[in-house]
């Protein structure tokens, strides 16, 4: 690959049956591209948290993927009600989600936890009223 591949997707929101749709064509592309299965296990559980996220909390959003030989990188954009408290977001158990959501089985407060986890890079911009970026570089070992 001599130059980057970037990927753009639209995540819909409020549809748990499409939540998943962009991290799992990330998935085959990067399974396509001969990349090693640790990397895109990381990528595939760290970009489908994302997504579920913005589904849960935010209405949806835009997931773009920049694809190099030695790192993934993603960000998740979405214009949902930002995140008041940043640091209690990454506390595991910690979530904001509805019970309707909760009842379906999401909504647990592991998404950015689990994100920072199989990420080796995160880092998130928030902003009340406009919106959230999740920035995530995954390195290719």
């Amino acid at each position: 690959m001599s130059q980057a591949l970037h990927l753009h997707y639209d995540v819909p929101g409020d549809d748990f049956t499409r939540a998943g749709e962009a991290s799992g064509a990330v998935k085959r592309k990067l399974k396509q591209m001969g990349f090693n299965p640790s990397a895109i296990r990381r990528v595939a559980i760290a970009m489908y948290e994302g997504e579920i996220n913005m589904v849960i909390h935010a209405g949806g959003g835009e997931a773009d993927v920049e694809i190099v030989p030695e790192k993934i990188s993603i960000v998740l954009t979405d214009h949902g009600p930002g995140i008041p408290d940043v640091e209690l977001a990454m506390k595991e158990g910690w979530s904001t989600a509805p019970d309707h959501v909760r009842s379906l089985g999401f909504g647990a407060g592991m998404g950015l936890p689990n994100i920072k986890k199989y990420t080796d890079e995160m880092r998130i911009e928030t902003e009340i009223g406009k919106g959230t970026k999740v920035f995530m570089v995954i390195l290719v070992q």
